[in-house]
C-alpha cells in the first residue's frame, strides 16, 4: 500500500468512527429511552478510546509524515492537521479521555433531570467533576498561563482571551447604549407569538422554510429534541432538530432556520473531502466539516437572522404562515408580526433572545466559565453568580434554575470554550454577507424575490465546500479581504433596530 493510499484509508476509517459516535449522540438526544443512558455512556467511551488509539497509532503518524512531504497542497494540509492533532492528543492521558467520555454522557443525563426538576443541586456533583477534568485537559493540552485559551483553541483555532475579551468589550460598548435607547421607546406587541400554535403546523412550516433555503431532505431530516442541534454523518446524512412549544411560535421556527444554516454548511462540503481529516475534528473526536465552531455559527446566524427575520422574507412568506395558522394570525398585520419577531426585549433564555441581547447572554456565560476554569468561582456559587449577572445586564430576576443556570446543555457536555463561538459567528455572519453583496450586486433584489440559491451558491463556493481546509482567519481573508472585524455586524444591528424603533439619532 502506498503512503498516499495509507493516509487516505486510515483517515477515512477514523472519520467513520467519528460519524458512528455522532450517530450514537444523535440517538441519545432524540430517540433513546432514559434508561439507556448508562449503557450509552459506556459505548461512547469505548468508541472514543478506539478513535483515540487510531489517531495516535504510529502507522497513521508515519503515513501523515509521508503525505506532508509528497502530497498535493490539499493532502499536505490534511496531513499537517493530523500531525497537530496527534501531538496534542498524545499530551492527553488516555485515562482522562475515557473518563471525560464517560462523564459527558452521565452529566448530560444528570443535567436533563436537574433541568426537569429545576434543581441545580442534582447537576452540581457532575459539573464539579467536569470542571476538574476540564482543567486537567487544559493543562495537558498546554497553554501560556491561561488555561481557558487551550479550551477556546479547540473550538476556534487561533483565538485567545487576549483577542476575545477586547472584542466583547467593543460589542458591549455598542450594545448596551442601543439597548437603553430601545427600552425608552414603545415596544411591539408580542402576545401574538405566544398564542396556541399546533405543533404539526409549526413542523410543516418550519420544514418548508428549511427546504426553501436549500436544505436537502434526501440527505437530512428534522426531528425534535430538548435542545436544538445539527449533526452530520458525512455530507450525505445531515440531520437537524428543533424544539416545538405550542405557545411560543418563534422557538421552533427560528430554531429550525438556525440549524438549517449549520446543515447547509455540512451538505455543501465538497464530495472529495468526505471521509477525510478535513471533515474531522480530530482533537474533539467529532465529525464536523466547518472551519471552526464560530465559522459554523456564522451560517446559522446568517440564515436565521439576516434572511429569516428580514422584512423582505416575510413580505413573501407571511401569507403562507397565515394560511397555516388562520385563527391565530387573523388579526395580526404583517407590520405587527415583523416587529414582534424583531422586538428587543431582555429575556432569560439565550436561545429565545433577540439579536441585540443575545451577545450579552454569551458574555455572561464566558465570564462565568472562565472564572470556573481559573478557580475564581466554585460550582456551588454558580447559580448566584448567574442570577446576579442577569440582573445586572438584563434587569431581570431569575425565577428558578431551569430558567437560569440549567438552561444550556454545553457544560454537561464538557464544551467549555465553545460559547464564545456564538458571538464570533455573529461577527463573521455580517462579514460574509457583506462580501456576498459585493460579489453579487443584485443580491438584495434577488432575495426580495425569494431567490435564495444565489446566496446559497456563493456561500457553498466560498465557504462550505472547503470544510476545514482553511483556518477561520484564512477563510475570512479569502472571502472578505481581512480578519475578524465587528464593524459590519455593529452597522447591521444599528441600522436594523434604528429602523424598527425609529431611532434616527443612531443612524
Amino acid at each position: 500500500m502506498t503512503q498516499t493510499h495509507a493516509f487516505d484509508q486510515l483517515s477515512a476509517e477514523l472519520n467513520d468512527l467519528l460519524c458512528v459516535l455522532n450517530v450514537l449522540t444523535w440517538d441519545a438526544r432524540t430517540q433513546m429511552p432514559a434508561g439507556g443512558s448508562g449503557s450509552r455512556a459506556q459505548q461512547i467511551a469505548t468508541l472514543s478510546a478506539v478513535a483515540r488509539q487510531r489517531l495516535i497509532d504510529p502507522a497513521f503518524e508515519h503515513a501523515a509524515l509521508q503525505m506532508q512531504d509528497s502530497g498535493s497542497e490539499l493532502q499536505q494540509r490534511a496531513a499537517g492537521q493530523a500531525l497537530e492533532a496527534i501531538a496534542a492528543m498524545r499530551r492527553v492521558p488516555e485515562a482522562l479521555t475515557r473518563e471525560l467520555a464517560l462523564l459527558k454522557s452521565e452529566a448530560q443525563d444528570a443535567w436533563a433531570s436537574a433541568k426537569a426538576a429545576s434543581d441545580f443541586s442534582v447537576f452540581a456533583p457532575s459539573l464539579e467533576r467536569m470542571v476538574a477534568l476540564t482543567r486537567q485537559l487544559a493543562d495537558a493540552l498546554g497553554h501560556g498561563g491561561q488555561p481557558y485559551d487551550a479550551l477556546l483553541n479547540t473550538y476556534e483555532p487561533g483565538m485567545t482571551t487576549a483577542v476575545l475579551l477586547p472584542l466583547f468589550a467593543r460589542l458591549r460598548a455598542h450594545h448596551v447604549p442601543l439597548l437603553r435607547a430601545i427600552q425608552a421607546r414603545s415596544q411591539p406587541r408580542r402576545d401574538v407569538l405566544t398564542r396556541a400554535y399546533p405543533v404539526e403546523g409549526q413542523r410543516a412550516f418550519s420544514l418548508a422554510a428549511a427546504r426553501r433555503f436549500g436544505y436537502d431532505i434526501e440527505r437530512g431530516r428534522l426531528d425534535q429534541s430538548a435542545h436544538p442541534f445539527e449533526i452530520s454523518f458525512t455530507r450525505q446524512d445531515v440531520r437537524i432538530t428543533t424544539r416545538f412549544q405550542e405557545h411560543f411560535l418563534p422557538g421552533a421556527l427560528f430554531g429550525t432556520l438556525h440549524e438549517t444554516g449549520h446543515a447547509l454548511y455540512e451538505q455543501g462540503v465538497s464530495p472529495e473531502l468526505a471521509r477525510t481529516v478535513l471533515t474531522s475534528d480530530l482533537l474533539g473526536l467529532y465529525a464536523v466539516g466547518g472551519a471552526s465552531y464560530g465559522t459554523h455559527e456564522s451560517q446559522s446566524r446568517l440564515w436565521e437572522n439576516r434572511i429569516g427575520r428580514s422584512r423582505a422574507y416575510w413580505e413573501l412568506h407571511y401569507s403562507e404562515l397565515v394560511q397555516t395558522f388562520p385563527t391565530q394570525l387573523a388579526d395580526v398585520p404583517l407590520d405587527d408580526f415583523h416587529r414582534a419577531i424583531n422586538a428587543v426585549q431582555p429575556s432569560l433564555i439565550r436561545v429565545e433572545a433577540d439579536e441585540l441581547t443575545y451577545d450579552l447572554h454569551i458574555m455572561l456565560r464566558v465570564q462565568l466559565e472562565l472564572a470556573l476554569i481559573n478557580g475564581e468561582l466554585s460550582v456551588k456559587e454558580l447559580p448566584e453568580a448567574w442570577n446576579a449577572r442577569i440582573r445586572e445586564d438584563l434587569g431581570l430576576d431569575v425565577p428558578d434554575d431551569a430558567h437560569g443556570v440549567l438552561q444550556d446543555i454545553h457544560w454537561s457536555a464538557g464544551m467549555f470554550g465553545s460559547f464564545p463561538t456564538y458571538t464570533i459567528g455573529n461577527v463573521m455572519a455580517s462579514q460574509f454577507y457583506a462580501a456576498a453583496g459585493k460579489a453579487l450586486p443584485d443580491l438584495e433584489e434577488r432575495l426580495a424575490r425569494g431567490e435564495y440559491s444565489p446566496l446559497h451558491g456563493w456561500l457553498t463556493e466560498n465557504v462550505y465546500q472547503h470544510a476545514r481546509r482553511y483556518t477561520p482567519h484564512e477563510l475570512l481573508e479569502r472571502t472578505t479581504g481581512g480578519g475578524l472585524d465587528p464593524q459590519p455586524y455593529l452597522d447591521y444591528l444599528t441600522q436594523k433596530y434604528s429602523a424598527v424603533y425609529g431611532l434616527e439619532e443612531h443612524l
